[in-house]
């Protein structure tokens, strides 16, 4: 190869090499730097009772913001903060939208609290006070009521677990200890439930002894029920 073959190829290789960087330094201005590809909308999905607007703001992303910059992780933190939003998804859908699917906080039951009443979701999370108890919701009747608090938990979960049928007829829910939770009727009848364990088997039961003329209903135990 000549002196002059051997510089051609040399520049030739050269050329394509700063070629090569400068496409790729182009499409990485594009991506992390330029708003080109920035965040033009928020879409927010799963919402009921939160705005959306109200979860857009919350996100603290700027209109033009590289979407591949946005760090999710911390998106997800912020929209957390929503006392009425239980979890957030932030995802990305390219060339400009910004996902973020919610699941809102469901009221469970009431607390009463001083002379209002709080609606607790089913981890025993305030989501809002109310000066006066839903009809729909069961009373809390707790020792110490609070997410951490054993009690708190069996008590919820025996609320999650009845069918429809069965919790639209429950008023109060009282549990002294996690293993001692019992119901009060809307008709005033009790119902002994026990702890939290075997909550299929015990509203199968209860709803088959309902028929039956009673005050108390013992199901804690509901391979050996009792009936007062």
């Amino acid at each position: 190869m000549t002196r002059s073959a051997a510089a051609g190829r040399a520049w030739r290789t050269a050329f394509l090499g700063l070629l090569t960087a400068g496409v790729v330094g182009t499409a990485a201005w594009l991506v992390f730097v330029s708003p080109v590809l920035g965040v033009r909308e928020i879409r927010v999905a799963g919402n009921f009772d939160v705005p959306a607007e109200q979860i857009r703001q919350a996100t603290g992303v700027a209109d033009g913001k590289p979407l591949a910059t946005v760090d999710a992780a911390e998106v997800e933190g912020r929209i957390a903060r929503i006392r009425r939003i239980e979890s957030a998804r932030v995802s990305r859908s390219w060339p400009g939208t910004l996902v973020v699917e919610v699941v809102e906080r469901t009221p469970m039951a009431v607390l009463p609290v001083g002379g209002a009443f709080a609606l607790v979701d089913r981890h025993g999370v305030v989501i809002e006070m109310k000066g006066a108890a839903p009809p729909a919701l069961p009373v809390l009747r707790l020792n110490r009521p609070g997410p951490g608090d054993p009690a708190t938990a069996a008590a919820l979960a025996v609320v999650g677990a009845l069918p429809e049928e069965l919790a639209f007829r429950v008023a109060e829910v009282l549990a002294p200890s996690a293993e001692t939770v019992s119901l009060r009727l809307r008709d005033g009848r009790s119902v002994v439930w026990g702890g939290p364990d075997r909550p299929a088997d015990k509203a199968r039961v209860l709803s088959a002894l309902l028929g039956r003329p009673a005050d108390i209903y013992d199901v804690s135990s509901p391979d050996v029920v009792t009936v007062k």
